[in-house]
């Protein structure tokens, strides 16, 4: 099937993915009277007391918004609002479907670090929860930092639905090899906003040994061309202070984790790994290096961003349940601690791993009840 061509027809043919239905039925005069006027003003008297009871009586606990500027669409770059539209309706869909969460698309004409805070700081009373997506690094890092004191979740999904969801396949993919995180040594191919929370979340589990390279190489602490975010993260990775290109930092390495461009990866690289490698080549449509090669060089493990192959690591798996999780306990934030819980339990859930599924389908019915569930329980003991 050409999925590109049945995508445009389905979508011309439904203007979209999403709706908006009433929860209420207004088919009588005392329907109309307690759905709006005059019954209405009693329940924004209610609120007006007491804001907290708009998560009681409306539907703000249970609404995220998903906000994007279009800068940083999927692999297709900086497209601007309108292009982005299907990808946030697809991302609203996965909530309603999933999780049982109702998503509005906002697509923002500006890519103004403070314009989108103070927009989206203006939105946040009418929602339970704010989805960052398609922000491109480093505003995205900014944006993110500048909502963290809304009293709701502020959650950018390329940063952390990308770590919880490459957390949860690593704690199986390496007990399968044989290897802890703290002895592996983690190659990632890209340095934007999923490869830099990837890497901290990592660590924060135990990883030791992570070097990222960029379009430019290994970032090493000769790079005079480094931004901020990048040097900050010099501080903690790159202990044997590797240099030179992609190839270079993957000689030796147990696991490259790819979260950048097609391509990327040549046979010969993956024969350089040790014995045992894990390669998670995540890039879309087309991953750093496809499986079969992958294999045929030597990897052990192999997964993509891809549906049509096995091990896909999509954040789906992720985000659907911790919003799930963050909402039903009224979080106000994402903790680390909650990320954690939500990578442990994607990988609790395949009890017996293998080489062909260490992640659960992103479309397993299993999947959104025990990563909330997880998420709770960890904002619980916050």
């Amino acid at each position: 099937m050409d999925y590109g061509a049945e995508a445009i027809k389905r979508h011309r043919a439904s203007h979209g993915k999403v709706s908006i239905a009433p929860k209420m039925k207004v088919e009588t005069i005392e329907d109309l009277s307690i759905a709006y006027t005059p019954g209405v003003a009693a329940v924004c008297m209610a609120i007006a007391k007491d804001k907290a009871e708009s998560f009681a009586l409306t539907n703000r606990a249970n609404t995220v918004a998903v906000v994007t500027d279009g800068s940083a669409v999927l692999g297709l770059g900086n497209i601007g609002p309108e292009a982005a539209m299907p990808v946030m309706e697809g991302k609203s869909i996965l909530f309603k479907g999933l999780a049982g969460i109702d998503a509005i698309p906002i697509c923002l004409a500006t890519q103004n670090t403070q314009a989108i805070i103070q927009i989206v700081r203006a939105l946040a009373p009418s929602f339970g929860g704010i989805n960052l997506e398609d922000i491109a690094a480093p505003r995205c890092f900014d944006i993110e930092d500048g909502l963290q004191d809304l009293g709701i979740p502020v959650f950018h999904d390329d940063q952390h639905g990308t770590s919880v969801v490459v957390l949860g396949s690593l704690i199986n993919a390496l007990q399968l090899v044989g290897k802890k995180f703290s002895d592996a040594k983690i190659v990632f191919s890209g340095a934007g906003a999923g490869a830099i929370a990837s890497a901290r979340l990592l660590m924060d589990y135990g990883a030791r040994n992570i070097v990222l390279v960029d379009s430019q190489g290994v970032i090493h602490r000769h790079r005079t061309d480094l931004t901020s975010i990048k040097r900050q993260m010099l501080e903690i990775t790159n202990p044997e202070g590797v240099s030179g290109d992609l190839a270079a930092a993957m000689r030796g390495s147990d696991v490259f984790i790819g979260l950048s461009v097609g391509g990327l990866v040549s046979q010969q690289m993956v024969r350089s790994m040790a014995k045992g490698a894990i390669v998670l080549a995540a890039a879309n449509p087309v991953p750093e290096i496809y499986p079969d090669q992958a294999k045929e060089a030597g990897a052990a493990i192999v997964g993509t961003g891809r549906s049509d192959f096995p091990n896909q690591i999509n954040n789906s798996l992720g985000f659907p349940g911790i919003f799930r999780g963050a909402l039903d306990v009224r979080a106000t934030r994402i903790t680390t601690a909650m990320k954690l819980a939500a990578a442990e339990a994607l990988a609790g859930l395949v009890e017996e791993p293998t080489t062909e599924r260490i992640i659960p389908w992103s479309l397993d019915p299993k999947v959104v009840p025990a990563v909330s569930k997880a998420v709770a329980q960890a904002w619980a003991v916050e």
